[in-house]
């Protein structure tokens, strides 16, 4: 999962047919066309085929060509937690079986090196028993932690998406919901069948099927059909973006102190980066908690092609602009018929 890595797509890549490069979102990073089921990952700086997310803990990003490695490592790790905490457990037991005395009245227990013949290879004493305990802690935990995530893995797996897929399905209902357009959204490479799903990732030989660029999909869609709807889903966006304007200077700090007690404990607990404001910034914001707000800073003046700045920022550091689209339209009874 960490040397193998997700599989990038090309740089510079375009699609076989050059109408198809309607259907497509361009990276002006990689200089190329993202391919189907692709996304751009800022900490590889690439655009990853079959991109379900990137793990600081392999230091890569899963993707295409180790989907199935890194679904056996969240595999293997609890299992290995599990075969760790019975050591731990079996090796406390036999260790104090000799050193705890319990009588009627009171509880003896003899935390001094073993005195048994033959002697333990490796003498149980205080600070032995302490990090055991804390080990066992660990283990459990981890059991528990990345087990949960091997279940969450298996079930996106088994619908053949990936993590960012399911939330693609997810806003894509809300889309239709939103406008009442009556559409209905199929995802387009779920097979029908778990097990067609399951080989699409585990293969005997340890290869994933395919090129990771062209995908089989299901009877009635075709190739782009999950690219038309994110290319839907990011012209709503621009749509849903209300404008703001910057009243303070904000250093782009994770824990701002000065912001006030509110905002720095409620910082979003999320790897998406904050944006530094000068007063008088203008920033479109897409998404906001109570307070905290995430946007896009214009840098350029023109608003369709302006170079943008994407991260989190206070919400007291901003005022909501008279009118609050990117077009600069009142928003009310207007948004509905968009």
């Amino acid at each position: 999962a960490m040397f193998v890595g997700p599989g990038y797509v090309p740089l510079g890549w375009t699609p076989e047919k050059s109408q198809d490069c309607m259907y497509l979102q361009y990276c002006k990073v990689c200089q190329s066309y993202k391919a189907p089921r692709s996304h751009h990952c800022r900490k590889c700086n690439r655009c990853v085929m079959k991109m379900d997310h990137h793990c600081p803990w392999i230091n890569n990003c899963c993707g295409y060509q180790n989907h199935a490695s890194f679904t056996l490592f969240l595999l293997l790790a609890p299992l290995g937690c599990i075969h760790a905490s019975f050591i731990f457990v079996m090796t406390m037991y036999t260790q104090l079986y000799n050193r705890i005395s319990f009588g009627w009245s009171s509880v003896k227990i003899d935390m001094s090196p073993a005195k048994r013949d033959p002697r333990p290879i490796i003498p149980f004493g205080l600070s032995a028993f302490a990090a055991s305990l804390f080990a066992l802690g660990l283990a459990l935990g981890t059991t528990i932690a990345v087990g949960m995530l091997f279940i969450i893995q298996m079930k996106v797996i088994l619908t053949n998406k990936t993590s960012i897929e399911s939330w693609i399905e997810e806003k894509a209902k809300d889309r239709i919901q939103y406008y009442q357009t009556g559409e209905t959204f199929i995802f387009p490479y779920d097979m029908g069948s778990k097990w067609k799903n399951f080989k699409q990732v585990f293969t005997w030989s340890g290869i994933p099927e395919g090129d990771g660029l062209d995908w089989p999909v299901r009877d009635g869609c075709h190739q782009y059909t999950l690219t038309i709807e994110q290319l839907k889903q990011k012209a709503d966006k621009r749509v849903r973006s209300v404008r703001y304007r910057a009243i303070e200077d904000y250093s782009g700090v994770c824990c701002p102190v000065t912001k006030g007690v509110k905002t720095f404990f409620t910082t979003p607990c999320t790897e998406e980066p904050r944006i530094a404001l000068s007063k008088g910034d203008l920033i479109l914001a897409t998404r906001g908690l109570k307070h905290w707000m995430y946007g896009e800073k214009i840098l350029d003046s023109d608003a369709d092609g302006g170079i943008r700045e994407r991260g989190w920022f206070p919400r007291k550091c901003v005022e909501k602009c008279q009118y609050d689209s990117e077009t600069d339209q009142p928003v009310d009874g207007e948004k509905k018929n968009r």
